[in-house]
């Protein structure tokens, strides 16, 4: 067996890894692949005799490409144009396929990813690789040009933020499922009450939309009024949407259809038995781009 055929098999046994890794600095998961991908140009392109851990320098050089994408992402941005919702990893209801598993292997959900959005890219690669992926921070302060107790500085203040906005969901899936259950029948029937049970107090319903003009507002918080929004999408949904349960990023969530089209995806957060978050992607360009043959 050749080198080259070696480094390639080595670099498939942690393409996994790198892409979950690549998935929460980014969001996005075609970002993610093409990370992934430059993290292999640079590996067949290098001397890599004297490295010891394949892995940790595979995390490394995706950690730094990431950072490079999105500190580029940051200086190209311009006015925003309101919520923009990470990409969703959706599986059917019964549970992610193989692929999922090693993706969400922390079931990353979509709330997280929002408040990870909010971070300067530096603080987002400290506390990814460090929170979340246990990288010490004599690896990590090289990437981000700091020191060890400076990288550390990083990651403290961006778990700061995670913590006070990042709610940890319930672990158990069927609670989950009963308390969205609760949630989509109370919307189907139009009882204010029943949703208002179900809702956190500082629950948070964010839209993403996409470009176009926004058909309802892109975020609302409190009880009353994502309440009140939840009984307008109803009414406004009219006959013919086609609903089916599906996970999104691990966690209890719908997947909509009009005429064989995707509609929109909901994804719940359920902390304590209430909803504490509501992410839906209605973006029409972004769900035509995803991939929904596992739950067929």
């Amino acid at each position: 067996m050749d080198e080259n055929h070696l480094l390639a098999e080595g670099f498939e046994a942690h393409r996994g890894h790198l892409r979950a890794v690549a998935y929460r600095m980014l969001g996005s998961l075609s970002e993610a692949d093409d990370a992934v991908q430059e993290a292999w140009l640079r590996l067949s392109r290098s001397d890599t005799g004297a490295v010891e851990n394949l892995g940790g320098w595979l995390t490394t050089v995706v950690g730094r490409v990431c950072l490079d994408m999105l500190r580029s992402r940051t200086a190209r941005r311009e006015e925003p144009l309101g919520v923009r919702l990470p990409d969703p990893v959706i599986s059917r209801a019964s549970g992610p396929g193989p692929e999922d598993q090693a993706l969400l292997a922390d079931s990353v959900g979509l709330a997280l990813l929002v408040v990870l959005e909010t971070l300067a890219p530096a603080e987002r690669l400290a506390f990814v690789l460090h929170d979340l992926f246990a990288v010490p921070f004599d690896e990590i302060a090289p990437i981000v040009d700091r020191t060890p107790a400076a990288a550390r500085q990083l990651a403290s203040r961006a778990r700061r933020r995670v913590r006070g906005a990042a709610p940890v969901p319930d672990a158990d899936l069927a609670r989950q499922r009963e308390v969205v259950g609760a949630f989509l029948a109370a919307a189907r029937d139009g009882d204010l009450e029943g949703l208002i049970a179900v809702l956190d107090p500082d629950v948070v319903l964010r839209a993403d939309y996409g470009p176009a003009p926004a058909p309802a507002p892109r975020e609302v918080r409190g009880a009353a009024a994502v309440a009140d929004q939840a009984l307008t999408f109803s009414r406004l949904s009219g006959p013919g949407l086609h609903a089916r349960p599906a996970l999104v990023n691990g966690a209890v969530g719908v997947v909509s259809s009009r005429e064989g089209r995707p509609y929109s995806v909901l994804a719940f957060t359920v902390a304590d038995g209430r909803i504490v978050a509501i992410d839906i992607l209605a973006d029409p360009e972004r769900l035509s781009g995803l991939d929904l043959a596992d739950l067929d």
